[in-house]
This record gives structure tokens, C-alpha cells and sequence, in this order.
């Protein structure tokens, strides 16, 4: 399966992250541990959503869409 998330940040509750894994679960432990240069200055992070894919381009068409103008707005009215 492939995961698109969103996490919500702890230290800054406005500030979200969207991202693709495998594993959404490890993924938000490497962000919480600083290894990612965006999201490491509103860490703590928690998962806030995660939607499975079987097919790996169609995660990524949904991950590209999310960080759209009107993929946040679908994302900040649906999540």
C-alpha cells in the first residue's frame, strides 16, 4: 500500500505537512526527529489523516493535488 498523510504540527496547530510513504508511521518519527528540512521547525508532528492506495500513481496524483491551492482548501474543509 502506499499512504498519502497529512500531519498537524503540535508547536504551530496551523501549519500542516503532506507527504507520501509507505510506512506513515515510521515517516512521522524521521519528521519528529528533524529529517526533514521543512517540517523540522513546527515539530512535534502527529498524524492527523492517512488515506492507503493500492496503486502508487494514483497516491501521487492525490499527494500533488493535496499541495494544490484547492487541494488545501478541500484539505482544510475535509480533514
Amino acid at each position: 500500500m502506499h499512504y498519502v498523510y497529512i500531519l498537524k504540527s503540535l508547536k504551530d496547530p496551523d501549519k500542516h505537512y503532506t507527504g507520501l510513504s509507505h510506512n506513515p508511521k515510521k515517516r512521522l518519527e524521521a519528521h519528529n526527529r528533524g529529517r526533514s528540512n521543512y517540517s523540522t521547525k513546527y515539530k512535534p508532528w502527529e498524524l492527523e489523516t492517512v488515506i492507503g492506495f493500492k496503486e502508487l500513481a494514483k497516491a501521487k496524483h492525490f499527494e500533488i493535488y493535496l499541495k494544490s491551492h484547492s487541494g488545501r482548501a478541500f484539505s482544510s474543509k475535509h480533514f
